[in-house]
């Protein structure tokens, strides 16, 4: 025996042992947490009175988990794919674009399958709740039907369903369906087996059932015979702390009716406890049938064939490479036009040609593949799921469609940091961490903003404060990496390079999760904290580590074995369970240090680190994982926690709250005041500008409470179904990771800071937040984020609904008090739209006044003639409505980025209003030249209404004026240009070259250099001259001309002063 490891061993005890001398944790028996009372009525105002407000997606547009996908026959260019947390979607294209076709009418966002009627594609059966169940699988709501290709679903029954992995339809009977419903993961249910309708879902029958544990996971109907059907069965259930992945109730069952009387097939099948399986039947030879299935025995799994229509069976392969972690994919899919062609998907995309005996890699463009659909007329046609997404080939393989255009990323956590604009920062679900930016620069696509920061698919990520190209960001089995951005170099930091995987727990030293938590400290930013069952800092930015606590979790043994089996372990960290799951350090009181576990353990250290007391709520679910810490902004000791226990089939929302240190808590929610008792939580925040405005994040969306949460409303908006993994409140913005749907962000959510609890004026306008010039823009193009709000956000309430003939006016003053806009719910001249729906409403200003006046039609070459930009400075807003006034302070700000000053931005003000001045006179000077040129043309093609000696009198006079006049508008402007790349072909005259000054000195926030000055003196020394010598045309040959019509009694020509 090698006595070194029993010494390492002893070692360590020997070591924690003497930190626990030196460390004190104190436990007590908490009080159960005082459920806060619910008034009788809301205190706040309505989720509908608040629809002025809107989220907008951030990106990115990086496909997430796809376990379900299916073509249409005779489109061959349009598939479906649903997303394990983003919904259903729809390409026409060939995956070109996907278009989301679930949001309206579906109300979950995990897809488990999906069918089209191979009789008629308008009909579309989804059925919700993926059945490929990671530790954090989202649990479905049943079956839904669509008639008209995914525009409209109704919901068709199966609720409690919860995973369901495959439906067939009959080929001839779109009504006609048969589901395989795997059933709820987490605990027992009877909403299990194989489930049929033949009245498109109306009324149901359960006619194949096992046990209240074991579910149907795969379904197939023999492609000759509708009524052959071959389904498999599959024991899966999830805890925190392990998987069961298989029991002897499993199997693959056959009907030859229909499904109305089943067999259990043997034949050479392994028997005893086996596995997940799937089935695939070759269209080509209905005989032959393949099932791959695991069993307890290794040497028994793998790839099965029958010729014979499964009466017996012969393993083909047992190759690894197409059943390693066979509960998360183990998919076989038959060719439609050869027998001995046979597809599986694992972590690699795997292709047999000789009846499935040996197997090759097919490139994809990305791995973890989960499912396929091959168009039975051509197999070159397929569409294939995996963890980033869908893709589509048209040519067998060869090539795919692209990934980046499915906006469905599947988050952990939320990190925001300091810079202008704010990044944001997870990791992404198989695949890599990812920064992007709160608000897009316009040189660039959205994708070239992505930055990967270190770390992988799992860890949290903690951003320096003071530099933010200094990242820390984790992955599974306690990964930790240290990357400067600004240098390109990454080194990791673990604390014990300690491999976990295939490990029991017992005998790992340190019991990182596979989403442990990270943080900088906010008052010494050196300082970096890194959780296992034990609180970990860094004094040193990760050079050295040391345990400061205790093991702050139950540290009971029983959750200790490798996890999963009986028949497969998979230990990645995702059930590695009796861990810190959740830390926070004060950011009001260094040392102040708060722990939250997996196994319902909370903590909190006052002296930072030294001791620990045990402050777990008395009524906290037992086991139940703490989720995430808040520590308010408010008032210190004051805390919430966010707890869910859905692992353990305990679906309830836990929202603990408490003002003194944990010495007592209140439950916020009982499943009455708002939020559904079905609705799990996994994040709550406090809004940092106005106390008791709570945000909480559910398996399904997000909540809002303006009462401590007394009371819970919706706060969904137009925000999709979708699990909300982590949210954040920064500069008045409410930030949202989601795992199904990317980054969301609601600007602005300053309203409701002061909003009371009732509104007691017909209109009132809130006090906006401070407004930025700089140089954003959005980004058109495939996979582009929604527009950022590019100025100033302002809000205001309508009480009751405004009257046709009252108006609501709105005008922004600049710090002159000149009124630079107006908008107006009845608007005149020169006034914008000011929209009034009863309750919040929203607009943007751009932080513009009003630009050049150009006439219609006229072509600049290099120019852009957009408004001119608002000064920095305090501009007021007033709000008028039937006599009554209220103003409210709007301070624009320069980007904090710039290095220009106040000077600099007046110098680029005002030579932008002398530019534009003179572009403005320009072009009224041209309006007079085209106007009174067309009153005298008019004149004289009426002279053959005239006697002969009038009208020559007229033309004698009116031609030569007209040709000057045609001569000096020739100068001002390029006649010959009427469309948008005209100018390259002629040259530009003095109104182009004005206007590619002012664009030249009004885009370029910064004072114009001297040649801007000197470009405008030399247009001014060749317009002014022929302003005057217009002037003085108007005061001879006009008048003159209008002499000769007065003697006729004529209509003279109009002129303006100007």
């Amino acid at each position: 025996m090698n006595s070194k490891p029993l010494l390492c061993i002893l070692l360590s005890v020997i070591a924690l042992t003497a930190f626990a001398q030196k460390t004190k944790t104190t436990s007590k028996a908490n009080p159960p947490a005082i459920v806060a009372p619910a008034p009788p009525s809301p205190a706040a105002l309505t989720t509908a009175q608040l629809q002025g407000l809107k989220y907008r997606f951030v990106g990115p547009s990086r496909g997430g988990r796809s376990t379900a996908v299916d073509g249409v026959r005779q489109e061959p260019n349009t598939f479906y794919m649903g997303a394990t947390g983003g919904g259903v979607w729809k390409t026409t294209d060939a995956g070109l674009t996907w278009s989301n076709i679930s949001d309206q009418d579906i109300k979950t966002a995990s897809v488990g399958a999906i069918a089209v009627a191979p009789s008629d594609p308008n009909v579309v059966y989804v059925g919700m709740g993926s059945a490929d169940p990671r530790g954090n699988v989202i649990p479905g709501d049943g079956l839904y039907r669509s008639t008209d290709a995914g525009a409209h679903w109704k919901p068709i029954g199966l609720e409690k369903a919860g995973q369901i992995g495959k439906i067939v339809v009959h080929p001839q009977n779109p009504d006609w369906l048969t589901v395989a419903v795997l059933g709820n993961v987490f605990g027992p249910s009877e909403q299990r087996g194989i489930f049929r309708s033949k009245d498109g879902g109306k009324t149901w029958e359960k006619i194949l059932y096992v046990s209240n544990k074991t579910g149907a996971i795969e379904l197939v109907a023999d492609p000759g015979n509708p009524r052959i059907l071959y389904a498999g069965f599959w024991t899966a259930e999830r805890k925190s702390w392990t998987f069961i992945d298989g029991s002897a109730e499993g199997g693959i069952w056959k009907s030859l009716d229909g499904g109305d009387t089943w067999e259990k097939l043997g034949g050479g099948l392994p028997t005893g406890v086996v596995g997940r399986v799937g089935i695939a039947v070759s269209p080509t030879k209905t005989s032959r049938v393949w099932v791959q299935i695991e069993a307890l025995e290794e040497t028994k799994g793998g790839l099965y064939r029958s010729d014979d229509g499964g009466k017996t069976f012969t393993r083909v392969c047992r190759d690894h490479s197409i059943r390693q972690r066979a509960w998360y994919y183990s998919r076989i899919y038959a060719d439609p036009k050869d027998e001995n062609t046979v597809y599986n998907l694992n972590v690699s995309f795997m292709k047999s040609i000789d009846g499935g005996k040996t197997f090759t890699r097919i490139s994809v463009p990305h791995g973890d593949t989960h499912v396929l659909w091959i168009n039975p007329d051509n197999p070159n046609l397929m569409v294939q799921g995996n963890d980033g997404g869908a893709c589509v080939t048209l040519n067998g393989g060869r090539t795919w469609s692209s990934q980046l255009n499915q906006p469905t990323t599947e988050f952990y956590r939320l990190t925001l940091d300091n810079q202008f604009p704010y990044r944001l920062y997870s990791a992404q679900q198989d695949n890599s961490t990812i920064s992007i930016p709160s608000r897009f620069d316009p040189a660039l696509t959205p994708q070239e903003q992505w930055r990967e920061v270190g770390g992988g698919e799992s860890g949290h990520i903690a951003v320096d404060p003071r530099n933010p190209n200094i990242v820390y960001a984790g992955n599974y089995i306690g990964q930790i990496t240290k990357t400067d951005l600004s240098r390109g170099h990454r080194r990791d930091v673990v604390a014990y390079p300690q491999m976990h995987d295939g490990t029991a727990p017992r005998d790992i030293r340190y019991r990182f999760q596979w989403n442990a938590p990270i943080r900088v400290s906010p008052h010494n930013p050196d300082v970096v904290y890194h959780c296992s069952q034990y609180v970990h800092r860094s004094p040193d930015a990760g050079r050295t580590w040391e345990v400061i606590s205790p093991d702050l979790t139950t540290n009971n043994d029983k959750y200790h074995d490798i996890p999963g089996g009986p028949i497969q372990h998979d230990h990645t960290g995702v059930e590695l369970y009796t861990t810190i799951f959740a830390f926070e350090e004060s950011p009001q009181t260094a040392g102040e240090l708060w722990a939250g576990s997996d196994d319902g353990r909370v903590h909190l250290s006052r002296d930072n680190g030294k001791t620990w007391q045990n402050i777990t709520p008395g009524n906290i679910p037992v086991d139940g994982t703490v989720n995430m810490i808040e520590l308010s902004a408010h008032a210190a000791g004051r805390a919430l926690i966010a707890v869910h226990k859905y692992r353990e089939n305990d679906f309830k929302p836990y929202i603990f709250l408490t003002n003194n240190y944990g010495q007592s808590w209140t439950l916020l929610t009982d499943g009455k005041n708002g939020i559904p008792a079905d609705h799990y939580v996994k994040v709550v925040r406090e809004d940092p500008s106005r106390k008791g405005l709570l945000y909480a994040g559910t398996e399904y969306g997000v909540w809002v409470s303006f009462d401590e949460g007394k009371n819970w409303q919706p706060f969904q908006f137009n925000l999709p179904p979708v699990s909300i993994a982590d949210m954040a409140i920064k500069e008045k913005d409410l930030v949202l990771a989601t795992h199904g749907r990317g980054f969301w962000i609601l600007d602005d959510v300053s309203p409701l800071h002061s909003i009371p609890t009732t509104v007691q004026a017909e209109v009132t306008l809130f006090k906006p937040r401070d407004a930025y010039r700089n140089q954003f823009s959005g980004f058109r193009g495939a996979g582009a984020p929604d527009r950022a709000p590019n100025g100033a956000i302002f809000h205001y309430f309508i009480k009751n609904k405004i009257a046709d003939t009252a108006a609501v006016k709105l005008s922004i003053i600049d710090p002159q008090g000149k009124v630079r806009k107006v908008y107006s719910s009845n608007p005149k001249d020169g006034q914008e739209v000011l929209r009034t729906q009863v309750g919040l409403n929203r607009l943007e200003w751009d932080l513009t006044y009003e630009g050049p006046e150009a006439l219609s039609g006229a072509q600049f070459s290099l120019a852009d003639m957009g408004a001119v930009k608002a000064m920095p400075g305090q501009h007021k807003l007033v709000l008028e409505y039937r006599g009554s006034k209220q103003e409210q302070a709007l301070l624009v700000k320069k980007d904090p980025r710039w290095t220009q000053t106040d000077a600099d931005l007046q110098a680029q003000y005002d030579l932008t209003m002398q530019v534009k001045e003179l572009f403005n006179t320009c072009h009224a000077t041209i309006a007079d030249i085209r106007s009174w040129r067309s009153q005298i043309k008019d004149v004289m093609e009426r002279s053959d209404k005239y006697k002969s000696n009038v009208a020559k009198a007229i033309k004698t006079a009116g031609d030569p004026l007209v040709k000057t006049l045609t001569e000096w508008e020739e100068k001002l402007i390029q006649t010959k240009s009427e469309v948008g790349q005209d100018p390259i072909n002629y040259p530009s005259q003095i109104d182009d070259q004005m206007a590619y000054l002012y664009s030249i000195v009004n885009n370029q926030d910064d004072r114009p250099n001297a040649g801007c000055y000197e470009r405008l003196e030399d247009l001014k020394k060749a317009f002014l001259p022929m302003q005057n010598q217009l002037k003085a045309f108007k005061s001879t040959e006009i008048a003159a001309f209008n002499k000769v019509l007065q003697q006729q009694g004529l209509q003279l020509i109009m002129t303006k002063e100007r």
